[in-house]
This record gives structure tokens, C-alpha cells and sequence, in this order.
């Protein structure tokens, strides 16, 4: 089923991977003011300035690119669902211990990235897929 020039495949895909976009700028930005309000604490790994810089800079580049992702999906670009099925089997490790977590805030969180990786991983390479981006590249032509 195509809405507009763009296969409802697609769009769920574009939301998936905007969805997981704008949560890594979130969880950036997040903390970013943690840092302004506590300064630098954490684990011996992130509790220094250089070491936190890197992290947010990390969340943003990644969640930049899931962005940009997700608009490649809205173009039916075929160069789309490489970059998309490597950022859902990187999000399963970071999902699993997270829904293992015994508060309730990080559980749920772990349960919606999970959901989430699974989803679009299996989305992402169904043949629905492949007919969508082959249809936009045929009428591109």
C-alpha cells in the first residue's frame, strides 16, 4: 500500500528511525545538562570533560544520522537500510541489559529500544522493502 509517492513500509520505517534519532539527541542533550547541573560523574570512564564530550558527541553524530536516515526511507534510497539494520543490531546489546535493569524508568526505556531494533531490523529486510525501493527507482527513471 503506497500513501502519497511513499509505501506505508517505508514510512514506518522513517518513523522507527526518527523515533531512535531524536532519542539519542534527547538522552545528548540530556546530558549535557546533567553535566552543567552536576559536572562530570559517572563511572571512571565518563566522569571526566574530554570523556563526556566524546559521549554526547557520539549520541548526536548517531542520532544526526538516524535522522538522516529516516528521510532516505521518506526517498525510498535504497543506501537507507544498510546504515538502518547496523543501528538495530548495535541497539539490541544496548536494549537487552537496559530492559534487564531493576528500576523501572531504564526498563521501560530498554523495552521501547528493543522493540524498536527488532522491529525495524525484521521491517527493514522484508521483501515489501525491496519492491518499495525498486518501485521508486523504476519511476525514477
Amino acid at each position: 500500500m503506497r500513501v502519497g509517492s511513499v509505501s506505508r513500509v517505508l514510512i514506518a520505517l522513517a518513523v522507527i528511525a526518527g523515533a531512535e534519532g531524536l532519542g539519542l539527541i534527547g538522552y545528548a542533550l540530556y546530558d549535557v545538562v546533567q553535566a552543567i547541573r552536576f559536572g562530570a560523574t559517572g563511572p571512571a570512564e565518563v566522569s571526566n570533560g574530554p570523556a563526556l564530550f566524546i559521549q554526547i558527541l557520539i549520541f548526536l553524530v548517531f542520532g544526526v544520522g538516524l535522522l538522516l536516515i529516516a528521510r532516505g526511507w521518506l526517498r525510498a534510497q535504497r543506501w537507507s537500510r544498510s546504515p538502518f539494520v547496523l543501528a538495530q543490531l548495535i541497539a539490541l546489546p544496548v536494549g537487552f541489559p537496559l530492559a534487564q535493569n531493576s528500576t523501572e524508568p531504564e526498563r521501560a526505556v530498554g523495552a521501547v529500544v528493543l522493540i524498536l531494533a527488532l522491529a525495524g531490523g525484521v521491517l527493514a529486510l522484508t521483501p515489501q522493502v525491496s519492491r518499495a525501493i525498486a518501485a521508486s527507482d523504476s519511476t525514477a527513471d
